[in-house]
């Protein structure tokens, strides 16, 4: 008995606590999920790495272009290194024709989230943060749930400066020698001959 009232003591003093995220709000689903500073990662490209949160399902990468499925969406996530290397920061204005339009600047990273309605009565979501972007079509119903993904995967966007350098030096990716791997190192006529067959 003594040990139970100790475990109860332990876990109510440990400060334990869950965080619920109303996201029946998007601006409200950017702020609490953009603010908080998560290491979590499970996916690993070219000088970054992000977390893939439950439900959303990494599909493919050429370059640094991801492509992630989730719920019937696909997800088009885009990562600026050279933006990052060089710290260019891309302004943006509030677009008041948007179905949703805000700048966004939290914990010292900027972007933008622009929501637009389609012609086909789906709606255009393209949010930037850290130096990735993230683009889905859907439909008006998934919006909350896409924010709540796209600001989970973006918010934890970590890039490693020295790979990113060795990417992204021109000295290192210059090459002074030529190399022409379709010419023949050694000129030979040992090779069989196909011969045209005769009729």
């Amino acid at each position: 008995m003594k040990k139970i009232l100790l475990l109860c003591c332990l876990l109510l003093l440990a400060g334990c606590s869950v965080v619920r995220i109303d996201t029946s709000n998007v601006d409200n689903i950017i702020n609490v999920v953009l603010s908080k500073n998560n290491d979590l990662y499970n996916q690993i490209g070219k000088g970054y790495k992000y977390y893939v949160p439950r439900g959303v399902t990494y599909i493919d990468t050429n370059d640094y272009n991801d492509v992630l499925y989730s719920d019937g969406n696909y997800y088009y996530l885009y990562i600026d290194v050279v933006s990052y290397y060089y710290k260019v920061v891309k302004e943006y204005e509030e677009n008041p024709d948007a179905y949703y339009s805000k700048k966004i600047d939290i914990n010292g990273k900027q972007g933008y989230l622009e929501i637009n309605k389609q012609d086909n009565n789906r709606y255009f979501i393209e949010f930037m943060y850290n130096y990735s972007k993230i683009e889905v079509e859907a439909d008006y119903d998934d919006i909350n749930n896409i924010i709540l993904n796209t600001s989970y995967i973006l918010s934890t966007v970590k890039f490693n400066d020295n790979i990113v350098k060795v990417v992204l030096d021109e000295e290192f990716l210059v090459s002074e020698e030529k190399y022409d791997i379709f010419t023949s190192k050694k000129e030979t006529d040992d090779f069989l001959k196909l011969e045209p067959e005769v009729e």
